[in-house]
């Protein structure tokens, strides 16, 4: 896996796989559907960040998902979804490769989300798009989720939808808000230079 950054909460992730699926709700597919209709461009190629077993994937019926989690990718390959093992903040894939970037659930365990956001701006093409689905700590059951994954060992670090639309200004992507709430999302999209 190429970079040393690492999130301490990808052993736990490692461990949880099997189980993932049968606790996990499915992924918003109208929500993400909202979110990459902010693209530039048409999106064929989607990447899966921190995608564990493919839900997101399995939602938006197709998409490389990448994780850090080898129980993750394992498992992920097992549903029938092309898997890659690897970290959000050095995605093993070329410059402008991709249409669109989707982070489910996920920005909040990566060891470095700013690094993260760069990346994406790297490998999308002009014109594509990253989604990010999250959790607003502002919330009443925000803040709730946010103690219980602190409470557990995780090292979650959420955002509200502002400081994420303007994390995503600052790497080069044209944020958007698709929805509010508890469970936010936020799209970014590359800039043509």
């Amino acid at each position: 896996m190429r970079g040393h950054l690492r999130s301490p909460d990808v052993g736990r992730f490692h461990r949880f796989a099997r189980l993932y699926d049968r606790v996990m709700p499915s992924a918003d597919a109208a929500a993400l559907e909202r979110g990459l209709a902010h693209a530039d461009r048409d999106v064929e190629r989607i990447l899966d960040v921190g995608g564990g077993t493919g839900r997101a994937t399995r939602a938006l019926g197709g998409a490389t998902v990448i994780d850090a989690a080898d129980g993750m990718v394992r498992v992920a390959a097992a549903n029938g979804d092309q898997s890659v093992r690897g970290v959000a903040e050095h995605l093993p894939v070329r410059d402008a490769s991709v249409d669109a970037v989707v982070v489910v659930d996920a920005l909040h365990h990566f060891a470095d989300g700013d690094a993260a956001l760069r990346e994406t701006a790297r490998v999308l093409r002009p014109g594509g798009v990253l989604v990010v689905r999250d959790f607003d700590p502002r919330t009443l059951r925000g803040r709730a989720l946010a103690a219980a994954e602190h409470a557990v060992g995780f090292d979650s670090q959420f955002y509200t939808g502002d400081d994420l639309s303007d994390r995503c200004s600052a790497v080069g992507l044209t944020p958007a808000r698709s929805d509010g709430g508890f469970s936010y999302t936020v799209a970014g999209v590359k800039r043509r230079d």
